[in-house]
């Protein structure tokens, strides 16, 4: 694996050259503006949601927008490219306006954008990709609408599992972290030059994670998260293999999307699981478990090396 990084790191300067330059300015970027941000009002139902009070919230606005301009400058211009990162800023503006609002948004509203949003990706993707999939050693046609509806539910799903993730400094971006390197080290050929974009992404939450460690001063917000979340799935469309979404970012899928399914059940159907545990996930293990921050991030983040490890193997990588 390491030799295959290495191979990855020496066979592409300008991917080199594109996440210096990305995590520069989104590092300035943030450092100049983080003040102008809106500040975080405490969140009154999570595991020491308190803490976050009076922090600078929604620097998704930031790194979005530098990873975006780093893409399409680093890139051969595509119209392609250029909807795909129209698409991401609105995932992270629908976020931001909801984090600077004074009374949070309807979580039906923030979900028919998110809905909006998957569907012009998912055509768009169709589009120029068409419905070849492929799953470890077999490759197959999906037939055009099986594969939109298949498309839109990953893309709605990966918005909110990552959004419902991030509630402890850090982890959302470290599991990001994790998740894209597990496609660009499993799928790089296929990914050809959009490779590029992802390591570009990847240098800009590097360069907010210098301020969101934990304690952390500065907070994504839905506009991060969100913004993430689109991207990631966008991620496993564009390597060929969407279903590896599962493993490359089966931790997202449990810590958040646990919650969405025990909350989806008990509202609609009047089925209440998981009773005695919280949800997220995280908030279950500093509550229940008595985990530090610190120790959530590091060892989410190893349960999900270990899983992309996992991943690595089935694909022959």
């Amino acid at each position: 694996m390491v030799n295959y990084l290495t191979q990855i790191m020496d066979g592409s300067r300008i991917n080199i050259l594109a996440a210096l330059v990305s995590f520069g300015l989104t590092f300035l970027v943030i450092e100049l503006f983080r003040s102008k941000l809106p500040q975080d009002h405490g969140r009154q139902f999570a595991v020491n949601g308190a803490l976050s009070k009076g922090k600078a919230r929604g620097a998704g606005l930031l790194f979005v927008l530098c990873m975006a301009l780093c893409a399409m400058a680093f890139t051969p211009f595509s119209v392609e490219l250029l909807i795909y990162m129209l698409l991401l800023i609105a995932s992270m503006l629908s976020g931001y306006l909801d984090d600077a609002s004074d009374k949070p948004w309807n979580e039906y509203k923030k979900g028919l954008i998110d809905f909006i949003i998957a569907v012009v990706a998912g055509t768009t993707y169709l589009y120029f990709n068409g419905t070849s999939v492929h799953f470890l050693a077999w490759s197959f046609e999906l037939p055009y609408m099986v594969y939109l509806v298949l498309a839109i539910i990953l893309i709605w799903v990966a918005i909110n599992v990552v959004n419902c993730t991030d509630g402890v400094d850090g982890l959302s971006g470290v599991m990001s972290l994790i998740t894209m390197g597990t496609f660009l080290l499993a799928f790089r050929e296929e990914l050809g030059s959009f490779g590029t974009v992802v390591v570009v992404v990847m240098a800009s939450v590097g360069a907010y994670l210098w301020r969101n460690a934990s304690p952390s001063s500065v907070m994504m917000g839905d506009a991060g998260s969100r913004a993430l979340g689109f991207f990631v799935a966008l991620l496993s469309m564009k390597s060929g293999h969407p279903f590896a979404f599962v493993l490359a970012a089966l931790v997202f899928i449990l810590d958040g999307g646990l919650g969405i399914l025990k909350i989806s059940l008990k509202r609609f159907l009047k089925i209440w699981i998981l009773k005695n545990v919280r949800t997220p996930l995280h908030d279950h293990a500093r509550k229940n478990c008595g985990w530090s921050d610190a120790q959530v991030v590091i060892r989410f983040a190893l349960l999900q090396v270990l899983v992309s490890a996992v991943l690595l193997l089935l694909t022959g990588c």
